[in-house]
């Protein structure tokens, strides 16, 4: 039973968070469409919803799995073959060396929740070995099967499914996202934020679940959590399915922001990326990790760009240059590694109740200074 206080503090966590809604779609209709900051908050928003499905993995039930580019690049051609229209499939104009074996094209929605499905498919299938390894075994076969994927997909025999190395486009991408039943466009940032913000809900309502309490049972003490009747393998597999699922649908939302899709991009450093975003936000952190994406993808490509222009140089000191920036991002994270050793956050969330509690405390800290300098 929520007391008034958290009551209090859920209704306005919710106004809150329609305000940001509300406050993102005036700014989107007002500012320039080609402004630096939407495609960086579009991106933010696509490696938020993938961070946060392998914090669920790695930091809510403590499996060490590195496989997150295989599963959204599978995300990723799965929701660009489905949505991609049939005269595209059976013309020159993309499967130029291929006859495309997919006669058939679906909507937006369906494109999404196939591409959860059949990364989450996958999972189940190739979670029944893999998840009886342990720590750092588990990390490299996830590892290996991200790889073998990303090869396959750009095999020559899956040419009429993948294209082989070549790119898809033409499919459904966020400039063509209308509300349902209208001819209305969605703008595209707002959409990104719409659908990774629902599903990191869902991921939120999970981990607060018994399902939830189950995976931290099983990251904090495996052995304790089987004694208390804990099946280790199913949860384990369903925290891996799950977390897969939304990676897939991570997977298409990143095809949708860059209109194309090929298998190359989707290596071990896209992986590496978004582990270092969980890591930066703090392992077990869900608003850590949305945080951490919106720093790690502005300072990437916004806010150091300029370290990359010789221009900028000053009293003759040849140090910016061309990649330049590069170093600096690198010498930044290590700060905050270094400082920061559990992350920005920690296992704990930026909630209400915490500005709340904080804010108390301060005050009472105001409070106590003034009344022992009165009595002074």
């Amino acid at each position: 039973m929520k007391t008034k206080e958290e009551k209090r503090d859920s209704w306005i966590a919710m106004g809150l968070l329609a305000g940001f809604y509300v406050l993102l779609l005036v700014v989107e209709m007002v500012v320039p469409p080609t402004h630096m900051l939407f495609s960086i908050l579009k991106k933010s928003a696509v490696y938020s919803l993938a961070a946060v499905s392998m914090n669920l993995l790695n930091g809510f039930t403590g499996l060490f799995s590195l496989g997150q580019a295989g599963f959204m690049l599978m995300g990723a051609y799965t929701y660009a073959i489905l949505t991609m229209p049939v005269e595209l499939k059976m013309g020159d104009s993309v499967y130029k060396y291929y006859d495309c074996i997919v006669h058939f094209q679906t909507g937006m929605i369906p494109g999404l929740l196939m591409a959860g499905l059949v990364a989450a498919l996958m999972a189940a299938l190739i979670g029944i070995p893999v998840l009886r390894l342990k720590s750092d075994y588990l990390g490299i076969a996830t590892l290996g099967f991200a790889e073998i994927i990303r090869a396959m997909f750009q095999w020559d025999a899956l040419g009429p499914l993948t294209n082989g190395a070549n790119i898809l486009s033409g499919f459904i991408d966020l400039n063509h996202v209308y509300f349902p039943f209208t001819q209305v466009k969605i703008p595209p940032t707002f959409f990104v934020f719409l659908l990774s913000g629902g599903c990191i809900a869902v991921i939120v309502l999970l981990i607060n679940s018994s399902y939830g309490r189950a995976f931290k049972a099983i990251r904090d003490d495996e052995t304790a959590a089987e004694a208390m009747g804990i099946n280790l393998f199913h949860y384990k597999e369903l925290s891996f399915v799950i977390s897969s699922f939304f990676a897939g649908i991570s997977g298409a939302l990143l095809a949708m922001y860059q209109f194309t899709v090929k298998a190359a991009p989707f290596k071990t450093s896209m992986t590496y990326e978004i582990l270092l975003i969980v890591v930066i936000g703090g392992i077990g952190s869900i608003t850590g990790s949305c945080i951490g994406s919106f720093l790690f993808i502005a300072c990437n490509e916004w806010w150091l760009r300029f370290l990359d222009d010789a221009s900028n140089n000053i009293l003759g000191l040849n140090i910016l240059r061309s990649g330049f920036r590069k170093v600096v991002f690198s010498v930044v994270i290590m700060v905050i590694v270094l400082f920061f050793s559990r992350g920005l956050m920690g296992d704990r969330e930026f909630s209400v109740k915490r500005i709340r509690k904080r804010w108390e405390k301060l005050r009472r800290r105001g409070k106590d200074a003034a009344k022992g300098g009165g009595e002074a």
